[in-house]
């Protein structure tokens, strides 16, 4: 009997030897290797200070920032799915006859307004819908340049300058030619904040005057 059971038991061994430890940890150590930036989840980090992911969006409503889309997961930060607190990713699934739908790009668009009333400029449908996953970090070259008067008036600094900054955060297509041109808002608005830390150092800012927290939450 053991002569019987000695092959499934060593190839058992075997397999869970092989597939179970030895191959993960080769594709763990190739990946920390070839890509280790990606492998640790595309992480942006400020001074030591892990700030966000390029990969998932965060929700900003400081009209000194750069907003992106909406979220579906929000007020809630992001977080693993989690059913009882709403958490995970998850698009509104609302169709286009829905009057949820209609209700909730028009409350973004009353917002945007209400943040910047002297643009009357067409707002970029990408600023007042959510993507499939309700997490994109991206926004249109369009929807960055329409908030580009609202964020210089804010803060006080020049139009062109934050546009040079638009233009240091835009990614080009993948490839060259899959999708279109878009900038990652986290990478743009810790660019803003490293432009007013260094205007900072020339021109201290006036005492009581608290350094908005980055990624604050709608709710």
């Amino acid at each position: 009997m053991f002569a019987q059971l000695r092959p499934t038991l060593v190839s058992t061994a075997a397999l869970t030897l092989l597939t179970g430890l030895i191959y993960p940890l080769a594709i763990t150590g190739a990946a920390q290797l070839i890509f280790p930036t990606q492998a640790n989840g595309s992480l942006l980090v400020e001074d030591g200070v892990v700030r966000g992911s390029a990969l998932i969006g965060q929700p900003f409503d400081d009209p000194r920032y750069f907003w992106g889309r909406l979220s579906a997961t929000s007020p809630v930060p992001y977080t693993a799915f989690n059913a009882y607190k709403g958490t995970g990713s998850a698009g509104s699934n609302f169709g286009p006859l829905n009057p949820k739908l209609v209700e909730a790009a028009q409350a973004r668009i009353d917002a945007l307004h209400a943040a910047d009333p002297g643009n009357t400029a067409p707002i970029p449908v990408d600023l007042v819908t959510a993507s499939g996953s309700g997490l994109d970090p991206h926004i249109s070259v369009a929807a960055a340049e329409y908030q580009v008067p609202r964020v210089a008036r804010l803060r006080g600094i020049g139009e062109d300058r934050v546009r040079a900054l638009v233009r240091q955060c835009t990614e080009g297509r993948q490839l060259g030619v899959l999708g279109e041109s878009r900038v990652n808002v986290l990478r743009l608005n810790l660019a803003l904040d490293d432009l007013r830390a260094a205007a900072s150092d020339n021109h201290p800012r006036p005492a009581g005057v608290d350094s908005p927290v980055l990624g604050k939450t709608d709710g």
